[in-house]
């Protein structure tokens, strides 16, 4: 019998073909699959860059913020959100201060930095900013802006543009109207269009959120020290004196400061006044009629101060009376003002005498400012800003805030708000 040898490499080529071809199937899959994954990553790693960046610009933006308004801030600040994390640092510089602030999220860090130097002047956060002897609204006067007080706040009825703030224990919010909050121990007989935060709250509408046994507001410091006021004392000697005569008065257009007059001033009759630095005046000042006073428009954004201390007598003394239809006006340049500073004290001592009178039709860029006294505005006067002591607003008195004032500066003197001198992102 014959036997069959059998051939056992038949397919061999098939099986080899078939084991090349998935080799090269495998590269070409991975050669397509790779980039996509890497694309992938690339595109999760610039999310997660993306939040880093954003929640570092955040945080420095909450900080400078912080910086210009006065409030506190500790020298590292940390922040997280979404699984992010970020570290602002605040360090002083020979200017200012410097902000850094470094966020990251799965290795992904981004840094942000901005620069601040601390400008001469002050910053005004509020419409109308009160001390102990609070605020009174009366008759049909309103403010457009925000209200802090140290003390109470109350009117007939009266519209607060903005939120209403009475700080401490005692702080009294009554008979008042807000479009915006309200934030007193107590808060009676007004109308909250928005959130009100009290202790003790009777008949009161509040449209929003009604937040009970809310802590009281500290009491916030005036804008500008009197070491301040002195150093704008000093730059005003700089200009020379005027000792005579006495009362110095000014009928006719001319140019003013600075310069320190040792008596009182009388402004009357239509002149035009052009303020080229600080005016202190040891003793009253008067303007009255239809007088102008403007900024020097070579003074760009910087304002000027008028100022009534009598060092001897700021009781009966050191007081500033405005009427009439005077008009004042800044430089022509956004920021620029006239402030009418005086440092009278008879209210802070628990006497009657005003510090600064308002009255009739003055109006235009004049912020009041009396921090121990009390200043009145009367009839249809209109203003940017006021501070003082004790503050009374009647008839159709209409304080109307002014945004430039978040930082105001001087033509010279002791630093106050500090502005941003570069701000960007670094390595």
């Amino acid at each position: 019998m014959m036997q069959t040898k059998q051939k056992y490499n038949k397919g061999a080529a098939m099986l080899i073909a078939v084991v090349f071809f998935l080799f090269a199937s495998m590269t070409v899959i991975m050669g397509i699959i790779n980039p996509i994954l890497k694309q992938a990553s690339i595109s999760k790693n610039i999310i997660f860059s993306k939040e880093s960046y954003y929640l570092a610009e955040g945080s420095l933006e909450d900080v400078i913020y912080r910086l210009k308004s006065g409030k506190q801030v500790s020298s590292i600040e940390t922040i997280s959100l979404n699984n992010v994390t970020a570290t602002t640092t605040t360090s002083n510089t020979t200017e200012g201060k410097q902000v850094v602030s470094i966020a990251e999220k799965n290795t992904n860090v981004r840094k942000t930095q901005a620069n601040v130097v601390l400008g001469t002047g002050a910053s005004f956060n509020f419409g109308v900013q009160v001390g102990n002897g609070g605020f009174i609204l009366e008759n049909s006067s309103t403010v457009t802006g925000n209200v802090y007080s140290n003390g109470p706040i109350t009117g007939s009825g009266n519209t607060i543009s903005g939120d209403a703030i009475s700080a401490g224990p005692i702080g009294l919010i009554n008979n008042i109207h807000t479009t915006g909050s309200a934030h007193a121990h107590t808060i009676q007989n007004s109308n909250i269009d928005l959130n009100a935060y009290y202790v003790v709250k009777t008949n009161t509408t509040v449209v929003g959120t009604s937040n009970a046994n809310s802590p009281d507001q500290p009491s916030a410091n005036m804008p500008i020290s009197d070491e301040q006021i002195n150093g704008l004392e000093t730059d005003a000697i700089a200009g020379g004196t005027i000792s005579s005569p006495c009362p110095y008065k000014i009928t006719s257009d001319t140019t003013l400061g600075p310069v320190k007059i040792t008596c009182d001033l009388e402004i009357s009759g239509n002149p035009n006044i052009t303020l080229g630095g600080s005016v202190w005046v040891t003793g009253n000042v008067s303007i009255k009629n239809s007088a102008i006073l403007r900024v020097s428009s070579g003074l760009g954004t910087k304002s000027v101060a008028i100022i009534a201390h009598n060092p001897s007598n700021r009781s009966t003394s050191s007081s500033i009376d405005l009427a009439n239809s005077t008009q004042f006006l800044g430089s022509g340049s956004a920021g620029s003002f006239i402030f009418l500073i005086s440092q009278n004290n008879s209210a802070e001592i628990g006497g009657s005498d005003g510090a600064i009178e308002m009255n009739n039709t003055s109006n235009g860029g004049a912020i009041l400012y009396a921090p121990h006294g009390l200043i009145n505005i009367h009839n249809s006067a209109t203003l940017k800003e006021v501070t003082g002591y004790k503050i009374k607003a009647k008839n159709t008195a209409n304080i109307i805030y002014d945004t430039g004032l978040a930082n105001t500066l001087f033509t010279s003197g002791p630093g106050g708000g500090y502005e941003v001198l570069n701000w960007g992102e670094i390595q």
